[in-house]
């Protein structure tokens, strides 16, 4: 039977690509990657075809078709019902099919191929002051096909509709190979049009058949999602078999072309956010904005916002966006609103007209499908019941049902979503992983289709049906109308080929759950993942696959981060949702079969940068750097390991030991035998390597601390130096970038501290032992002790035992300094973030490792706490450049941006990542993505800049992605504020 398998398998590869000139694949890591979607679900494909065109798809089919493999359609994968996921072959519409065909202004209209990301037609639209009007959150990564199967809404439906609204016409290949253009309309024999005459016969004689069960057998909603729009083929309604194939999932034919309607939109926009009591509040008023023409109406409760900056005081909110003629057109309509709503129960309300502000407040709302699936305790929670709606004047009577039936259940779930159209969103904390929270989940799921149907609703409102709640549609629609849908599905697919299991004939709504193949117990690791309770595959579980990673633009005024290296190859393995996907398969051991080992999970981590960006940008917080690095130590266990890792991976230990032959190595790295050095340290050729600096920061450090010593001694002062007076005190990091590359940001940082009235001191090289733990008078270190180290580049190479090593002696220094509460000031950011995150993950163990981290400030943190009448000299210039990508990530960048302001310089600095990333850009075989990243955003950014700029980048990385790539160097923070204070600039300091 294994051989026949075997022999079927290699048949079906051979054939598939022979006929497809698209990649296809039936290799372990592309099949895993479309295991899952953004769903519960879990199915594993036999093979992934990427097709180039139509006559592609139509040859894939063939070939499924003659070995009785089914299809299954897929776009960007971010489907909540399971309808993207499939046991057969699957369609990968992102890679090619992705082409805007056609966009006519005047008729407002465009033609798309099926993987069209709809935020690039919203971008070809937008040049003619039009746009596409559903626009789910995941418009940044979604596709017009998926869209189109799912019959997907968005925040803008209350105006716009569904996609079934902006639907004209649709070209599609059924299983069979029929080719059908549906559009609007009937032919002369009275069927729609565009149908080969199998189907329009079938398809008329089964609507004539059923028309008085068509007629009454649907709910009166805007958001009805549910089941086959069988009533769109009504005669009074148009017969309008596009209308009626959108919202399909896949499952009667394949979308190939698509011809969609444009709207204009208005010239202006302003976001009225209207504060409510509560939930229950919110969700009565928001039917009654309705007549006021919003263009959203958008709830969300306190439970969900946390502490968001912007929001008037209330318990839950509404986001209704108002459009005018004008900015005083929009502003008049809004506050016209914010009136009538205050006389219907609103308690507050504030008008945001500035754009920044409202993208801040919106992306509170786009994040909701993430940042829902964790609640405030920390606790995970999932879909299933993810967009149920009612007639929008029944929502708050309804939610109030819902709220009570969580609660009957045990169950918990912060409710938000389209109030305007009745339509919530919710990711509820069902227990997936063991027997019992599985049957609590189902008994749930069947409670809540009945009340959905006690108040006239639809079970989906905009996700579809899939898995999640197709098997509950006959409590929808009852037996004889379900039955309809299946004869309609055994009309276009007789074979039972396209996405079976979805919509019609279904599986258990409790079947194919992807948590279940997991392991039951957490695997040893070495970080502590506190938020996860220390189990890693809890915290691979953090990714629901909404795929905010796999934005392939940034838009105005973005500081995001996440994904560089899926914007730089458009692979789904090279996002973030791609490699958890991959660790995912890893845990579960059936298709990823080499556990810690694997190759695949290997070469899609190969190309992550370790930015750290996912921690931040990511709804649910994954941190894949971190995850890489975990992987890395159990892959190269008791193994050899690239010659980068030896080489920068314990760049610490080299730079420390050559430091005193540094003009020497200068010399050599200018010669053929750099070349040499770089091939056997596995770097990459196309680098040149950094200079070392003659004088170590440190060095610099003691030799000006002996020079005041002997200056004293001179002047007859043999006392000790002063105590510095409390809290004006702060521990200066030497990081090993600082002190052997770039020595003159610490000559810099001293510099300003002290003109801020703060006094630096640089830690020990040994633990010192003072009563109290008082902070030790300045004296000469012994110089030969290996240095202090954050541990960073032993972490991002995945050497943890040797970074657990140095941690600790780091804390073991440390500790007695920090005891008074004087902070930890470290100038390189990617040490910063080490030392914040990746030391007490680590050192779980250690309570003296988070007050350690709890103490690091960056250098304009510690100026704000520290010196906070400090008056920085005025520079009065434009900026350029980039945040440090680890800075955005774990540290923030507030108090940078007010040390700037305060400085007078002025403008915003890019999101993204440099591209070199410490080690990443150095190492053979990655420079084209790190020049790529590099090209995304930083270089573009100083590129545009005004000649007079002052191009910062606190990061060595960046300064030297810039340096080796760039016109214009940069430099941190704090030495174009020293250089502003006069005299020597930081350079020498005595």
């Amino acid at each position: 039977m294994a051989d026949r398998t075997e022999t079927e398998k290699r048949d079906l590869a051979k054939e598939l690509a022979a006929a497809v000139r698209g990649e296809v694949s039936f290799a372990a890591a592309d099949r895993a990657l479309m295991t899952m979607d953004a769903s519960n679900y879990r199915r594993v494909p036999r093979a992934v075809v990427a097709p180039r065109d139509a006559e592609d798809v139509a040859a894939a089919l063939r070939v499924c078709r003659e070995h009785g493999v089914p299809v299954v359609p897929r776009g960007g994968g971010t489907s909540i019902a399971g309808q993207a996921t499939g046991v057969g072959v699957v369609l990968d519409f992102t890679r090619h099919m992705r082409r805007i065909v056609s966009l006519d202004p005047a008729a407002r209209t465009a033609v798309v191929q099926p993987g069209v990301i709809l935020d690039d037609l919203r971008a070809a639209a937008g040049a003619h002051g039009l746009t596409f009007g559903p626009d789910p959150s995941t418009h940044s990564r979604c596709t017009l096909g998926g869209m189109i199967g799912n019959n997907s809404c968005g925040s803008h439906s209350v105006v716009w509709g569904t996609t079934a609204d902006s639907v004209r016409e649709l070209e599609l290949l059924t299983y069979g190979g029929e080719r059908v253009r549906a559009g609007r309309g009937t032919d002369p024999t009275g069927a729609p049009t565009g149908l080969p005459p199998r189907l329009r016969d079938g398809v008329k004689a089964l609507v004539d058949g059923e028309l008085a069960l068509l007629r009454t057998g649907y709910p009166d909603l805007p958001r009805r999602i549910s089941g086959y729009a069988l009533d769109a083929l009504l005669p009074e309604k148009g017969t309008d078999l596009a209308r009626a194939l959108t919202g399909s999932e896949g499952t009667l034919g394949v979308l190939t072309e698509a011809a969609v309607r444009l709207v204009e939109t208005p010239a202006a926009r302003v976001l009225a956010v209207l504060a409510y009591p509560d939930e229950s509040a919110a969700a009565e008023a928001a039917h009654t904005l309705l007549p006021h023409g919003p263009m959203t109406v958008e709830g969300m409760a306190a439970d969900l916002v946390g502490d968001a900056a912007g929001l008037p005081k209330g318990g839950a909110w509404l986001f209704v966006e108002m459009g005018g003629a004008s900015p005083g057109e929009a502003v008049a309509r809004a506050q016209a609103l914010c009136r009538a709503a205050a006389a219907d129960g609103s308690t507050d309300h504030t008008v945001v007209t500035d754009p920044a502000g409202q993208r801040a407040l919106w992306r509170i709302r786009e994040d909701a499908s993430g940042t829902a699936t964790r609640l405030s305790d920390g606790s995970e929670a999932w879909p299933g019941w993810e967009d149920c709606a009612v007639p929008p004047a029944q929502l708050g009577p309804y939610l109030r049902d819902f709220r009570a039936l969580l609660t009957q259940h045990g169950l918990r779930g912060t409710p938000y979503g389209h109030f305007g159209d009745g339509c919530i969103h919710i990711r509820i904390d069902f227990d997936l992983l063991t027997p019992p929270g599985i049957r609590r989940f189902r008994d749930f799921s069947y409670d809540l289709g009945e009340l959905v149907v006690s108040y006239g609703g639809s079970l989906s409102g905009e996700h579809g049906d899939g898995q999640a709640r197709a098997e509950l549609l006959p409590k929808m629609y009852g037996p004889e109308l379900v039955r309809v849908f299946e004869q309609f599905k055994s009309l276009w697919d007789p074979a039972a080929g396209l996405n079976p299991g979805m919509l019609v004939r279904p599986a258990r709504l409790d079947e194919n759950l992807r948590f279940e193949v997991l392991p039951s117990r957490p695997v040893p690791v070495e970080f502590g993942y506190p938020h996860d309770n220390g189990d890693f595959s809890a915290a691979v579980r953090r990714c629901v696959g909404v795929a905010k990673c796999r934005n392939t633009t940034t838009g105005p005024g973005s500081t995001d981060v996440m994904c560089p290296s899926f914007r730089a190859t458009g692979e789904e393995q090279h996002s973030t949702r791609g490699r958890a996907r991959l660790l995912h398969e890893m845990l579960a051991g059936e298709v990823i079969t080499d556990g810690w080992r694997s190759p695949e999970v290997h070469d899609a981590l190969d190309l992550c940068l370790s930015c750290k960006g996912c921690r931040s940008d990511c709804p649910v917080g994954v941190d894949m750097a971190t995850y890489k690095a975990e992987f890395l130590h159990h892959h190269y266990e008791g193994r050899v390991r690239p010659a980068a890792h030896y080489s920068m991976g314990r760049l610490p230990q080299w730079l420390h030991a050559a430091a005193p032959l540094a003009p020497a190595l200068n010399v050599l790295a200018r010669t053929p035998l750099a070349a040499v050095a770089k091939r056997l340290g596995g770097i990459a050729p196309e680098r040149p390597i950094p200079a070392l600096a003659t004088e170590t920061f440190t060095r610099w450090w003691w030799r000006r601390r002996k020079t005041e010593v002997r200056a004293g001694r001179r002047n007859g002062d043999h006392r000790p130096a002063p105590s510095p007076p409390a809290g004006r005190t702060v521990v200066l990091w030497p990081d090993t970038f600082t002190n052997h590359l770039s020595p003159e940001v610490g000559r810099a940082a001293v510099r300003v501290l002290e003109a801020a009235g703060l006094r630096p001191l640089l830690p020990p090289t040994a633990p010192l032992r003072q009563p109290g733990g008082a902070l030790p008078q300045p004296s000469l270190p012994r110089l030969h002790r290996p240095p202090l180290c954050c541990g960073l580049t032993y972490v991002s190479t995945g050497q943890l035992d040797r970074a657990r090593t140095v941690m600790r002696r780091t804390v073991e220094v440390l500790s007695p300094l920090l005891q008074d509460g004087h902070p930890l000031v470290v100038l390189e950011p990617s040490c910063a973030a080490a030392l914040r995150t990746d030391l007490p993950e680590l050192l779980a163990d250690d309570p003296r490792a988070a007050q350690l981290a709890r103490s690091v400030r960056t250098f304009a943190q510690a100026l704000e706490e520290l010196a906070p009448d400090w008056q920085p000299p005025r520079i009065d210039r434009p900026v350029a450049g980039q945040t440090h990508c680890h800075q955005h990530a774990v540290l923030g960048d507030a108090a940078e941006r007010r040390l700037r302001e305060r400085a007078g310089l002025t403008g915003r600095l890019s999101g993204g990542c440099c591209g070199l990333a410490g080690n990443f850009g150095f190492e053979r075989g990655h420079y084209d993505v790190s020049v790529a990243c590099a090209e995304d955003q930083l270089l573009p950014a100083v590129r545009e800049s005004s000649a007079d700029a002052e191009i910062l980048a606190d990061g060595f990385s960046c300064r030297t992605q810039l340096d080796q790539l760039g016109d214009r160097p940069g430099r941190h923070l704090a030495e174009v504020l020293a250089e502003a204070l006069g005299g020597d600039g930081g350079v020498e300091g005595v």
